[in-house]
């Protein structure tokens, strides 16, 4: 019999008791609160009209999610394709990393940050950064507790928050010198003060950077107020026109108030991967290896090999990715500055965090406006108010198509604004 004989067979099954099945009312499904706060995600309408215009054969081209589209090095996925027939290795994981990887991490923020770290007791892995930002609320926020989140904000940063049933604050990132004035403020006026900051340089989805002075001051904000710091650098290695991303970690009494979460999704093109880190303080680490404990396994055994060939032997092609988002960034802002736009180049992320223009502003929301490129362009981009109210009048632009396709984008955008 065939699977669809046997779901047809399956789907005309009469009930063993009729009368039960007729009387029986319907079971009623609760969510939490938690779940109740969170609010509609915008990224699915838009979703789902991609899928169906993709159903249709449009050749929609894609700049919303920043999922790489670049495949790991070719030795990466070799020692993959090697370890993964270990039978042995088809176990569970170490729940905090295999040790080897974890020192393999201590050694790279030496060499590129100057930060020793402990790999036993500072350092952890995690299913993507995202996990183990999101555990790490668990860990360290509860009902009546406060966090600040960046504003415009990533969702992760807010609805990890919510989700650990703690209140989140958001507060401008765009002027790093005004968010620590902010904070400072903050933490001077509200009671209690707020328990944790969670910072995310270089920003998604704004693009905005900060020097090492910025983390500098953060530390001495997070001593005299007494807040722990979770810094998402999830960026860091993809910058662009000789800047270089600082960490949090390299600022003199970081590892005493904060950690820093760090992931392989981007620089090494090893989003579906899912593997992350988290490093710093010791006792936040443990909280974190503590929730993880009960929530997963950890990562699967032969990625987490491969991940240490990546880390050991392909910097000059993390080096690489960088010049390829860098290229990519020209050949978009430069098309959008022809169509009159003012555009900022970032000097980091994977991302173009552009203003849409006055006259459209005028006419529709941002996320109309967005419906509105995907619908006659045949464009995704992600709307600016996704990351928050003060996301209005902008959009995202994701740098995962190669550079004709970004100047195809940037003419099918200029033909449907002109209808």
């Amino acid at each position: 019999m065939s699977s669809e004989q046997e779901l047809q067979e399956f789907q005309n099954t009469e009930p063993a008791n009729d009368q039960l099945a007729e009387n029986s009312a319907p079971f009623a499904i609760s969510v939490s609160d938690r779940v109740k706060r969170l609010p509609p995600y915008l990224f699915a309408q838009l979703n789902k009209l991609k899928y169906e215009k993709r159903r249709t054969g449009a050749d929609v081209i894609d700049l919303g999610m920043g999922s790489p589209s670049d495949p790991p090095q070719k030795i990466v996925t070799d020692k993959l394709c090697e370890v993964v027939q270990n039978p042995k290795l088809h176990a569970y994981s170490h729940a905090r990393g295999l040790p080897q990887l974890r020192k393999e991490v201590a050694a790279r923020y030496l060499k590129y940050y100057g930060v020793r770290l402990d790999p036993e007791t500072e350092t952890i892995v995690c299913i993507g950064s995202k996990e183990g930002l999101s555990h790490l609320c668990l860990a360290l926020l509860g009902a009546g507790d406060t966090a600040v989140v960046p504003s415009p904000y990533f969702p992760a940063h807010l609805h990890a928050v919510m989700l650990a049933s703690a209140n989140a604050l958001t507060l401008d990132v765009r002027n790093p010198e005004k968010l620590l004035s902010n904070i400072a403020n903050t933490c001077e006026h509200l009671c209690p003060r707020p328990k944790a900051v969670i910072v995310n340089y270089p920003h998604n989805p704004t693009t905005t950077v900060v020097e090492q002075g910025f983390y500098d001051d953060l530390v001495k904000l997070a001593k005299r107020y007494g807040f722990m710091v979770i810094s998402d650098m999830a960026y860091g290695d993809l910058c662009y026109d000789g800047y270089r991303a600082p960490s949090f970690l390299s600022s003199p009494g970081a590892i005493e108030v904060g950690v820093e979460t760090t992931t392989m999704s981007k620089g090494y093109n090893m989003a579906g991967w899912r593997i992350g880190f988290c490093c710093g303080n010791p006792d936040i680490v443990r909280a974190l290896a503590t929730v993880k404990t009960y929530y997963d396994y950890g990562v699967f055994s032969p990625l987490q090999i491969a991940a240490i060939t990546a880390i050991r032997h392909t910097d000059r092609a993390v080096e690489g990715q960088a010049k390829v988002y860098q290229k990519r960034r020209d050949v978009l802002c430069s098309g959008l500055q022809r169509l009159g736009w003012n555009v900022d180049k970032p000097k980091a992320s994977m991302f173009v965090w552009q203003q849409i223009p006055p006259e459209w502003q005028k006419k529709m929301s941002t996320f109309d406006f967005a419906m509105k490129l995907l619908g006659e362009a045949d464009v995704v981009v992600s709307p600016g108010s996704a990351f928050g109210e003060a996301g209005e009048g902008y959009m995202r632009l994701a740098l995962v198509e190669k550079e004709d396709r970004l100047r195809q984008g940037v003419r099918q955008i200029a033909r449907a604004l002109k209808k």
